[in-house]
């Protein structure tokens, strides 16, 4: 049976009388990039920090590789790299020395064969050795996740990994996550941003208000209607929908233009509605299925929680 990199199991905080993370559990497979989502103050920091014990656990229990954190802590924390919040370094200081700084401090020895290996890996190797402060927002992050590497972590934990990065920034740092996971590392990755973890993650959770109200695979997420929206042009929209009334497979039919509509349907019905059309003398000059963003999923997640729990998330 396949041991999860990370699995977290019933994991709470208290401070006070507030539940500030309540009863979360999920795991992490190897090498898949994992997704904590959810708005600003939901708990995912929070969470992050408990399990790489930043902060005590109220409750629940933490696996890396599957050993408990609590048994074995100093062996399974060498199995992890993280970045929580913004990495900071010694600007005076170049990337190289920055690096070779911090692998004096781990446990596992750090060979400058590694250092260049990892500073390649994130592509600083041509900056590695100009001083951090003349290093851009991008490279730092790049040089955090560098220093994350240094000890060949197998989970590697990344809080809101791309604040303030440009586009350019955010896509090459999505791709370097994409090469860790391809070489067998997994990440588990907070962020709010979801247009972006969208492209970036293969699973993810939704965290509201400490509590997960969903988990389940990107891909899984996107085809969970059985119907889709598809936008037809036409030489006549009107007449098109006359046609379709009282059709059983088609609903919620919308004119969007003298020569455009919309329908809900199943894939497998978009033919049989096309040669309706076309049989009855319409002419159809495209048809385009509607795709549906992450940031869709998540209000209509979030907001079937708030129905649920009669008005309020609990």
């Amino acid at each position: 049976m396949a041991v999860n990199a990370l699995e977290v199991r019933s994991l709470t905080k208290v401070i006070g009388k507030k539940k500030i993370v309540d009863d979360v559990s999920f795991s992490v497979n190897r090498g898949e990039i994992f997704g904590l989502l959810g708005p600003n103050g939901a708990g995912k920091t929070t969470i992050i920090r408990m399990i790489v014990s930043l902060i005590k656990r109220t409750d629940g229990a933490v696996s890396v590789n599957g050993h408990n954190l609590d048994g074995q802590f100093k062996e399974m924390m060498s199995e992890i790299g993280a970045i929580v919040e913004n990495p900071e370094f010694y600007k005076y200081m170049s990337g190289y020395k920055n690096l070779k700084h911090y692998a004096n401090m781990a446990i596992k020895e750090v060979s400058d064969e590694r250092i260049m290996e990892v500073a390649r890996l994130v592509k600083l190797d041509d900056a590695i050795h100009q001083k951090v402060k003349t290093y851009s927002l991008g490279m730092r992050q790049r040089l955090g996740v560098a220093q994350a590497l240094l000890h060949n972590p197998s989970l590697l934990i990344l809080d809101e990994p791309t604040n303030g990065l440009d586009p350019q920034g955010i896509r090459e740092f999505r791709d370097y996550l994409h090469a860790l996971a391809h070489e067998g590392i997994s990440v588990l990755v907070s962020s709010h941003l979801l247009a972006e973890m969208q492209l970036m993650c293969d699973r993810f959770a939704i965290i509201e208000k400490g509590k997960l109200i969903h988990i389940s695979s990107m891909k899984e997420a996107m085809e969970e209607d059985e119907k889709t929206e598809v936008i037809f042009e036409v030489s006549s929209s009107q007449k098109a929908v006359d046609v379709l009334k009282g059709q059983a497979a088609v609903s919620s039919i919308k004119v969007l233009a003298d020569d455009q509509f919309s329908v809900h349907v199943e894939k497998a019905t978009i033919s049989t509605i096309n040669k309706l059309l076309i049989s009855n003398d319409i002419d159809v000059y495209g048809i385009s299925r509607v795709t549906v963003s992450l940031e869709d999923r998540f209000l209509e997640i979030t907001n079937k929680e708030v129905r649920e729990n009669g008005g309020v998330v609990q």
